[in-house]
């Protein structure tokens, strides 16, 4: 995709649809033929649909991923929660306002964080430095339990997703939230949005109260907890071709052909 095809910051609250979506196992999950579908539906349908990425990737994967063809979202909600930010011109821009309570809720707390793990049985140190949360790899068969209170007795939260990921977060924050922040700031109405995710580090954000989806192939602990929650579609298809199912089963835009 040529940088032509950035949504240029856009408004969108107008927007008949918004689509929230995780990125791994969710958006770029799915057969390449189910992602294509998705995605040309998206490209065709830039008045109608609006796009925000809710991901615990960083803002240079996302660069990345859209510069290789991957839809551009005109809003980002990214590293689990943590950075709030709209997209113009291929660069991702935080929005501020939005971000202060984060900010404060931190207060720095990386090298406390980083010192309160060191050398903790299963933990390794991811070398990504996030502004407010901390990350590490999670080796199942090593992991010591015990590192989720020494988080809570620290003032953050922990977060296990896929059991492979370790994210500290400030407290209280995390997807959901964030992208609620988001949508109130926009003026978005909420029953337009649906959010998708795969993992428990969407779990939040499939809790929220929004319109949501359980891709298939989510995580069977995600599915545990959103079962029985009537804003939730759990999804047979996989990925991309979920979204896809929601949105019809939500009635939330006319799909594409095949879909």
């Amino acid at each position: 995709m040529s940088l032509d095809h950035h949504p240029h910051g856009r408004d969108i609250a107008g927007c008949r649809f918004v689509l929230a979506t995780d990125l791994d196992g969710t958006f770029l999950g799915g057969s390449e033929q189910d992602r294509a579908r998705l995605y040309d539906w998206i490209e065709a349908n830039r008045q109608s649909i609006g796009l925000i990425f809710v991901t615990g990737r960083d803002p240079k994967f996302i660069r990345e991923l859209c510069d290789a063809g991957v839809p551009w979202p005109e809003y980002v909600v990214g590293d689990v929660g943590t950075t709030i930010a709209r997209v113009q011109d291929g660069t991702i821009h935080p929005i501020e306002p939005l971000e202060v309570e984060i900010a404060d809720t931190w207060a720095d707390a990386g090298d406390t964080v980083r010192a309160a793990l060191a050398g903790h049985p299963g933990l390794t140190l991811q070398p990504t430095d996030f502004r407010y949360r901390v990350s590490y790899d999670l080796d199942a068969s090593t992991f010591d339990a015990s590192a989720h209170q020494k988080i809570r007795d620290i003032g953050h939260d922990p977060l296990v997703s896929d059991n492979r990921y370790f994210d500290v977060l400030p407290r209280g924050i995390s997807k959901g939230p964030s992208l609620r922040r988001l949508v109130a700031h926009l003026g978005i109405e909420e029953d337009r949005v649906l959010a998708a995710g795969d993992t428990l580090n969407d779990l939040s954000m499939l809790q929220c109260g929004l319109r949501a989806v359980a891709v298939g192939g989510a995580e069977q602990d995600l599915l545990d907890q959103v079962s029985g929650l009537s804003q939730v579609h759990t999804a047979e298809a996989i990925g991309a071709a979920g979204i896809l199912e929601a949105v019809g089963a939500f009635d939330l835009h006319p799909l594409p052909e095949g879909a």
